[in-house]
């Protein structure tokens, strides 16, 4: 088994946070546990079978713990692990940036889907 190193600590992150819903996930569970259903409703337009395999991949990373109540009907509840709070605060000053530009960047992304048009 070799030890991967980083030569920048943002590709250390991206190891963690690596697919597009991750980030979406830990926003949500930075205010409390939530059930799958209600991050499923939170995190809109991601597939139940992409939701499921972040939660599963998170969990096994150590960012997130899945609470199973043992109860019929199943009680399953995702929170996030003190490691995962702890990436969930350096993720808000980019919410907070995402939140401040939303115009330019819905420009950005428009002019994207646009060119892709006319390819």
């Amino acid at each position: 088994m070799t030890t991967t190193h980083f030569r920048c600590g943002l590709e250390a992150v991206l190891a963690i946070l690596g697919g597009k819903w991750k980030p979406l996930i830990i926003y949500h569970l930075a205010s409390g546990p939530r059930r799958t259903g209600q991050l499923r409703k939170l995190v809109t337009n991601v597939s139940e079978k992409m939701l499921i395999q972040h939660l599963k991949e998170l969990a096994d990373d150590g960012v997130i713990r899945r609470i199973d109540f043992q109860t019929v009907p199943p009680h399953v509840e995702y929170d996030l692990t003190d490691f995962g709070r702890s990436l969930a605060q350096v993720l808000a000053p980019l919410c907070e940036w995402g939140t401040h530009h939303n115009a330019e960047i819905a420009m950005i992304v428009q002019n994207r889907e646009h060119a892709a048009t006319k390819a």
